[in-house]
């Protein structure tokens, strides 16, 4: 089964050139548009650890607001990371996290004024807060997971907007 609609709709991929090669799309025609993004993930964390988080008693600092700072400046960078991704001038990146029980939820929202879209922005922010996440707190936990980075909303531009779960 085809989880992906849009995969139905497009005979090709678009960051590969009429010979089959990678190559970074051309936006150069396409109008600068207010667009956005939200995505999210989870990261799996013990009991110990936990505890340790909410008692801000981590030898590398406050583990959240490391990880939040991370995630913005993971956003700002996207461009270098990603091969084929435009680089974008954003005009806003948010970080949010909070621990549930023993699950780092993680939120990040990026804007922007441009020709392409800004997922890939949003869903390293959170990818680069997790890892950051792991990385403060692998010295008492090392078996944690991260999982469920997923965009959940995008808007703006010609493909229009996007809702996780909502039907396309």
């Amino acid at each position: 089964m085809n989880n992906h609609p849009k995969e139905d709709q497009a005979s090709h991929l678009t960051h590969l050139n009429e010979h089959g090669h990678a190559s970074m799309v051309d936006v150069s025609d396409k109008p600068i548009t207010a667009r956005g993004a939200i995505a999210q993930g989870r990261v799996q964390i013990s009991q110990q650890l936990a505890d340790r988080i909410n008692a801000n008693d981590l030898a590398k600092g406050n583990l959240i607001d490391v990880a939040r700072l991370a995630g913005i400046m993971g956003a700002k960078k996207t461009g270098e990371l990603i091969p084929l991704c435009h680089p974008l001038g954003l005009d806003s990146v948010s970080v949010e996290i909070e621990l549930k029980g023993t699950t780092m939820h993680i939120q990040a929202q990026a804007k922007c004024s441009g020709r392409t879209g800004i997922e890939m922005e949003a869903l390293t922010a959170v990818s680069i807060a997790a890892l950051t996440i792991v990385d403060m707190g692998k010295a008492i936990d090392k078996a944690m997971v991260i999982e469920g980075i997923e965009l959940i909303e995008k808007w703006g531009g010609r493909s229009g907007h996007f809702k996780a779960g909502a039907s396309q």
